[in-house]
């Protein structure tokens, strides 16, 4: 029979489900030596115990395990319910009398802390902190009775029931137990973090402190002094004004009081106490061996540590395998896709910056590298360099500028201005990229000054056919453990063999972009060099992926007309999308032109850089909603009329162009334009052969995945995606005997924590987080600030719209997203203005808005937070910032 009670002296963190987080940390720490008041923990045996004895409690959990989470005022009732239930039960003579006893044991006239410490509390995954109750100073056997059942009841508060829904914890399967822990007098208290809890910063020691009771600081009753000490020198603070304090009493319990004035603005900690507790912090910090967020008291001149749990907020760091300081940028804001990637999938991506580190597969030495499921790119190395980094950073810029202006934040720090890359490291790289780089500076050339523009997308699109055709060619041919390594080896030669011969087409676009926007700057000005500008922009021929929009709203102009195609449309589920389409007139031929579209366009879906996302191939019911919107906005064949106006703006404003220019001088100016309008279109071409590939490569893996189902050793054809490249190489190579099956719902587990993080733009391998700095303009006091990328504005209903799939969009609607990639194309055709969390001039979202002539604003930070759904907004995408007009007052609170 396991105990109803032990003492710290006997507890570590082995006793976890005996003891809760929160009893297990106090009986490691005080047996690791460090300074923690006496006390006992009362077992979730006998949280067990009293539920067992319970005739109602089976029925009450199963009323709360059938609540719908977002029911509160039943919740509410509900909650109430059982706690009174719960304080109103007999405790169990066996379990009173171990309580008194051990309480006897540590001395019964003192007064005690009594602290609920559950079974999924103070874990590296989730906290639970504040979830149940604190009782303080309680004195005497009913009051120390009563603390602790009303702390068993407190398992079940609003807050704690609603948290447990939130994170996936049943309510059966959390158990509680009680800390009783001698009560300690602080003079001063608070709390501290060994790493920064706003920043990251892993080397930051932060410290809060103020008068009194910790619990005042805990609940934010009072303010307190901030402290932050790194390498042993107190590198800031700030000093509070703490206007109150709680103090117990010497009867029981405690009370809140005024500090004197004169006491207000005193620094409560001394410089060499604060020192003193920075060192106590680390060593437990290193002896837990992960980032600590402890609980503190100053008593009689001594520290004395109240509790010491994981910090559960801090974003992952990426692997390095040196000392140097290193910046990482995060990929996914350059290829718009922000959401974690599974383990095969990033391994696999990995393998595109290969040829840069050849001949290593350890992930510290990749330039992509995995944190909290997405990739970081090291350009430690390129930022170090000055002929490059003002290049990169202006590259970047066009991507997102709160990434650029991260990174320029970052190399500005102390630590970057020490980064020394060996020369033979620089020259290595140099040399493996230089035989693929020196060949694209020549077409470049080439392209720039003689080559016919009107040639280059037929050019790719056949290149990218035959790419596609001799891969499919290779799959069919090889199988098993080579199969998965013929596709890493062409991920790592996508970019010497494949990018190659597309970039230069695009690198020529915008030389020609770059030398136009100058000569019409010098000849009309600024303003009316970008309106010119934009209109040259419209409708570019050869651009795949506004194609793409195009054949889908063909597709939708097919529905128009056929009102019981078009309902069906509107309301068809997935997993029978195709079935029903045979019941419905028009459905047959309907979805003989949707597979003709899919020939072309199936390989693509939202979030394509990773592999694991079901294509459209896959689940054709993810472009529903795209249609349904056209149907719903569109005239028949409008999105083809604006196409065509589009064009005509374009060449008008060519001869508009032309007309203020002599004869020599439009020979040169039509030659840039041609180039501007026929190859700045092919910027989607190398990631459509990307993406071509990749969705051959995952049949392939899925086809493997399928030969290890019917061997036993995966459960799943979709548990593949949970491996590395190199692990289910070795299993289809008979090499990895052991089971995987633990390990990949380990990893399932740690993909749904990935999706909750949120993922930063910048970090440094101190763990710093750099989120950049918005852009300042000449907006609105009360907008909100982004990247102008598409000129002209618009009022219109918000519609903020977090995954495409869930897309609905009326007439004059503005659509708010995290991000767009490609596969958010066809909305585009519906929506009146465009605003985005993350992008810059040249991200997809942007490329496309000004084809489509909609005004539009990237990079605004938190703007599916700060916009509601429903809500009045204006758009500016001349000057860059989005205003709220009048909020939707029917929004969820």
């Amino acid at each position: 029979m396991e105990p109803y009670v032990l003492h710290f002296n006997v507890t570590n963190r082995s006793h976890l489900p005996l003891v809760g987080g929160k009893g297990a940390n106090l009986g490691e720490l005080a047996g690791a030596g460090f300074p923690v008041p006496q006390g006992f923990c009362i077992t979730t045996s006998a949280y067990r115990m009293l539920i067992e004895s319970s005739t109602e409690m089976e029925e009450l959990f199963t009323r709360l395990e059938q609540l719908p989470p977002e029911d509160l005022e039943q919740l509410r009732l509900l909650a109430g319910q059982i706690r009174d239930h719960l304080t109103a039960l007999p405790m169990p003579k066996d379990i009173e009398m171990a309580i008194l006893g051990a309480w006897q044991t540590a001395g019964k006239n003192r007064p005690y802390a009594v602290r609920s410490s559950a079974t999924a509390e103070d874990l590296p995954g989730a906290s639970f902190a504040g979830q149940q109750e604190t009782f303080l100073n309680i004195v005497g056997e009913k009051e120390l009775l009563s603390a602790v059942q009303r702390c068993w009841a407190s398992l079940f508060t609003d807050r704690a029931i609603s948290y447990r829904m939130k994170n996936g914890f049943g309510h059966r399967t959390v158990f509680l137990a009680v800390v009783v822990q001698e009560m300690v007098f602080p003079e001063v208290s608070g709390i501290l973090f060994t790493a920064d809890p706003i920043t990251g910063h892993r080397h930051t020691i932060s410290i809060d402190a103020s008068f009194g009771l910790g619990e005042a600081l805990v609940s934010g009753l009072v303010s307190a002094d901030l402290y932050q000490v790194r390498d042993n020198q107190i590198i800031r603070k700030q000093i509070a004004k703490k206007e109150l304090a709680i103090y117990a009493l010497p009867v029981g319990g405690t009370i809140t009081k005024t500090i004197p004035e004169a006491f207000q603005e005193i620094q409560a900690l001394p410089n060499h106490k604060i020192l003193k507790l920075a060192e106590i912090g680390r060593q437990i910090e290193n002896h837990y061996g992960a980032e600590q967020d402890i609980e503190w008291g100053l008593v009689n001149g001594e520290f004395m540590i109240l509790q010491s749990r994981p910090i559960t907020s801090l974003y992952p760091l990426p692997v390095t395998d040196d000392e140097q300081f290193h910046v990482f940028l995060n990929f996914g804001y350059i290829q718009m896709m922000t959401d974690p990637m599974q383990p095969l999938s990033l391994s696999l991506l990995s393998n595109v910056t290969g040829f840069i580190n050849k001949g290593t597969a350890a992930p510290e030495k990749r330039v992509l590298r995995e944190a909290g499921g997405r990739a970081f790119a090291d350009f430690t190395g390129v930022l170090s360099l000055p002929p490059l980094r003002k290049r990169f950073l202006k590259l970047m810029g066009g991507m997102d500028e709160l990434l650029a202006t991260a990174l320029a934040e970052a190399i500005n720090r102390p630590e970057f201005q020490q980064v020394n890359i060996p020369k033979k490291t620089v020259a290595l790289k140099i040399r493996r990229i230089a035989p693929m780089a020196i060949p694209v500076a020549f077409k470049v050339v080439a392209n720039f000054w003689w080559k016919a523009p009107s040639k280059a997308n037929g050019k790719a699109t056949e290149f990218i056919n035959q790419y596609v055709h001799s891969v499919e060619l290779k799959l069919q041919q090889i199988s098993g453990a080579e199969r998965i390594r013929f596709i890493q080896q062409s991920m790592e030669q996508m970019f010497p063999e494949v990018l190659s011969k597309i970039i230069p087409y695009v690198i020529t676009g915008m030389l020609a972009s770059g030398a136009l926007t100058k000569k019409l700057n010098q000849k009309f000005g600024g303003k009316q060099s970008a309106v010119l500008l934009s209109k040259l922009y419209k409708s570019l021929p050869g651009n795949v992926t506004t194609e793409m929009g195009l054949q889908l709203g063909d597709l939708a102009d097919f529905a128009r007309d056929k009102p019981e195609l078009a309902t069906y449309l509107e309301t068809a589920r997935h997993e029978t999308f195709y079935n029903g389409l045979q019941d419905v007139s028009g459905g047959f031929e309907f979805q003989q032109r949707l597979d003709r579209f899919l020939l072309q366009y199936g390989a693509r879906c939202i979030g394509e850089i990773d592999i694991a996302k079901p294509r459209w191939h896959e689940d054709p019911a993810q472009l529903l909603p795209s249609i349904a919107s056209n149907l719903r906005t569109m005239r028949h064949g409008e999105h083809r009329q604006r196409f065509e106006q589009g064009k005509q703006d374009a060449e008008a404003a060519e001869q508009e162009i032309l007309r203020h220019f002599n004869e020599i001088e439009k020979r040169c100016i039509r030659r840039h334009i041609q180039l501007y309008r026929n190859l700045l279109g092919m910027r989607e071409h190398h990631k459509f052969a990307l993406v071509k590939g990749m969705y051959l490569y995952k049949l392939a893996i899925l086809e493997e995945a399928q030969t290890l189902v019917d061997k036993g050793k995966l459960l799943t054809v979709q548990d593949v995606f949970f491996l590395s490249a190199e692990e289910l190489i070795a299993l289809l190579d008979g090499q990895l005997s052991g089971d995987m099956r633990e390990a990949i719902e380990s990893r399932k587990q740690q993909h749904e924590a990935n999706a909750k993080l949120k993922t930063p733009r910048v970090m440094t391998s101190d763990g710093e987080i750099i989120e950049g700095t918005p852009r300042t303009g000449s907006g609105p006091k009360d907008a909100l600030m982004g990247t102008p990328v598409s000129s002209g504005a618009v009022t219109g209903i918000a519609r903020v719209i977090l995954r495409s799939e869930n897309a609905r969009l009326n007439a004059g609607d503005i659509l708010i997203a995290p991000y767009t990639d490609p596969g958010w194309t066809p909305l585009f055709t519906s929506a009146a203005g465009l605003v985005t969390e993350v992008g810059g001039m040249m991200t997809h979202g942007s490329v496309v808005a000004r084809e489509y002539g909609i005004p539009a604003v990237v990079g605004v930070a938190g703007a599916t937070e700060l916009i509601q759904d429903g809500d009045r907004i204006r758009v500016d995408g001349t000057r860059g910032f989005v205003q709220i007009l009048e909020k939707n007052e029917n929004r969820p609170l």
